[in-house]
């Protein structure tokens, strides 16, 4: 099973995305965890030059390299969990490039930014996804305990942009995209995440909830 954490910066999907690792772990579960850009050498290198400050790319180079840093992780990593029998949890997939891209950048429209995510995963589509939606300034002052990484400067209109993306991604694929409400308490959203994914995989992961 593919499960998969999407949302602005901020949202609070990579604190959930890690939450679920630890709760099928402790019940048990073998669990691949990884994220997007990186969990391969080319990822990593990928993600240092797509997140720095100093980095000038343009909007489509930031597409591809995206999708290559992706292309790599689903074959060297997504894949052969999936055959082991894992179930892998994604900081992030595609759906992060058809909303930051697509929609904060403004590039291609969905049926191109389909092709081009059926490539680069050679078809691969999560079974669940978790979209934790949170106004962009409730993100905002998230973030303002660090320092922005180069994705994170994109500013409060290309993430009003992005957020709408992804709201429009969810109305589209209401059987896979499970929308929260990302503002509640950490540990009434985890929770609720404990029953979808029971009752979505037919795994039993026991009361961890609390």
């Amino acid at each position: 099973m593919l499960i998969t954490f999407e949302g602005i910066d901020g949202s609070g999907k990579s604190t959930q995305a890690r939450r679920l690792v630890e709760a099928l772990r402790a019940a048990g579960r073998d669990v691949q965890a990884v994220r997007e850009p990186g969990g391969t050498s080319l990822g990593e290198h990928v993600r240092a030059i797509l997140l720095d400050p100093a980095s000038r790319i343009a909007p489509t180079a930031e597409l591809l390299l995206f999708s290559a840093a992706r292309a790599q992780l689903v074959e060297d990593v997504v894949r052969p969990a999936l055959r082991s029998g894992a179930v892998v949890v994604a900081d992030r997939f595609y759906d992060s490039t058809t909303a930051y891209q697509g929609g904060g950048r403004g590039l291609a429209d969905a049926e191109r930014l389909d092709a081009l995510h059926a490539l680069a995963t050679g078809g691969l589509a999560p079974d669940l996804t978790f979209l934790m939606d949170v106004p962009v300034e409730v993100a905002t002052d998230r973030r303002a305990r660090r320092a922005d990484d180069r994705m994170e400067a994109g500013g409060a209109e290309f993430f009003a942009r992005v957020r709408a993306a992804y709201l429009a991604l969810a109305a589209r694929h209401p059987e896979r995209i499970v929308v929260l409400d990302g503002t509640r308490a950490p540990n009434d959203v985890h929770a609720e995440i404990l029953r979808v994914v029971e009752r979505s995989g037919n795994l039993r992961i026991g009361e961890s909830g609390n």
